[in-house]
């Protein structure tokens, strides 16, 4: 299987050649952003994502990998921090282009964000199950425009957020599953309305960067302890029997333009901390230097459902050839307040000499955090500071 370290290709970089199969987008005329996530298992706990943003043939390279908890390598981002600096963007953005409309400039930009998430139950009983919490966020901006009309434009900047959206309406998501190329039912999962989409593996083969930007999109700051024996330590989160949270902290900056930093950091379990650059595509504003915020967000979605289909098949003893998924987002970009459409994923696996657990799939989605936040209504609790000074918002 291939690996980050022998690509020798940086974290995430712009595709330069040519990308097929691309997202439709939306009918001229209506207010829908289209995202195609297509994900593949690498060695180990890594992933490798193409997000491409139709219909205009924007496509990123993004990889993905575990910590020590999960007994990964270590040399990339774990899903849970793409979310997490999606959702930082996807906020710091809606806030920056609201407050253009509003004709509010800021000094600075600053947004904290907690999230937390649970697991709980048993792999080989078939009740273990994630659980998401609602997202707790900190928006610090200084300004000399009044209390009223900085409320106004966080608010607005809130009803708008595709990332807020995911979080505070409740989906119902679909899933294909076809094993050794035959389409296979999954049970207690709705499938897609559509036809089930295609994956390629040689959409990976001779991916090269359009830039290297300087300094990296993406770096590591800090690197995990390996504590054996200890909650959260090396090898805890393979355990058959589950009972722990989650906790990934996050600071997020504004950087001029519509460029953004964030520092997300694993605080349980014990893992790594990660530095991140975005900006919006040229359409919304920006000048496309880096992936815009629904990259970073699909990606975590697609990651984080990964990496639950690699642990389950390792805890059963039922270790797959190959797997990979492709993953379909549309996102509603009207003025008012976006609704997101489910989140469609299409299964792909090569079963290998053990054979596939039947409920592959299904357990998939159950353990997957972010399709726990997506399945029920945990929305962002926001505060909001202004000039150090608690701000209400209506």
């Amino acid at each position: 299987m291939a690996s980050i370290e022998d690509s020798g290709l940086p974290l995430v970089f712009e595709v330069a050649n040519p990308i097929d199969e691309l997202p439709g987008g939306a009918p001229p005329g209506t207010d829908r952003t289209s995202v195609r996530t297509t994900v593949r298992a690498l060695t180990g706990m890594q992933k490798e994502a193409v997000v491409a943003l139709g219909p205009d043939g924007v496509a990123w390279r993004l990889v993905s990998d575990e910590g020590p908890y999960l007994n990964g390598t270590d040399l990339a981002p774990f899903p849970l921090a793409f979310f997490a600096a999606g959702m930082q963007f996807c906020f710091m953005s809606e806030v920056l282009r609201a407050a253009g409309r509003h004709d509010v400039t800021f000094e600075s930009v600053v947004l904290d964000v907690d999230n937390r998430y649970s697991m709980e139950g048993s792999f080989l009983r078939g009740d273990a199950r994630g659980g998401a919490f609602p997202p707790e966020l900190t928006l610090s901006v200084v300004s000399d425009a009044a209390a009223d009309r900085v409320a106004q434009v966080v608010a607005e900047a809130a009803a708008r957020c595709p990332a807020q959206s995911l979080v505070r309406e409740v989906l119902t998501n679909t899933f294909s599953y076809t094993v050794d190329g035959d389409l296979v039912e999954v049970d207690g999962l709705p499938r897609p309305v559509g036809p089930v989409a295609t994956y390629r593996e040689e959409l990976f083969d001779g991916l090269r960067p359009l830039s290297e930007p300087t300094p990296p999109i993406i770096e590591k700051l800090k690197a995990a302890e390996v504590v054996e024996g200890v909650e959260g330590g090396a090898g805890s989160s393979l355990a058959a029997e589950q009972k722990r949270t989650l906790h990934v902290r996050s600071r997020g900056e504004w950087t001029g333009d519509l460029r953004m930093r964030c520092d997300v950091h694993l605080l349980k379990p014990i893992g790594s901390s990660f530095r991140f650059r975005s900006d919006e595509t040229p359409d919304r504003g920006g000048t496309g230097e880096a992936p815009p915020p629904l990259a970073y967000l699909t990606a975590g979605v697609g990651f984080c459902f990964m990496t639950q289909l690699g642990r389950y098949a390792h805890i059963v003893k039922r270790p797959l050839g190959s797997y990979a998924i492709v993953q379909d987002n549309t996102f509603d970009v009207a003025e008012a307040a976006p609704k997101p459409g489910p989140t469609e994923t299409h299964v792909f696996v090569e079963a290998g000499p053990a054979g596939v657990a039947p409920d592959l799939v299904t357990v998939g989605e159950r353990t997957c955090f972010l399709h726990a936040a997506m399945r029920t209504k945990v929305p962002g609790v926001i505060e909001t500071r202004l000039n150090g000074e608690n701000l209400p918002l209506a």
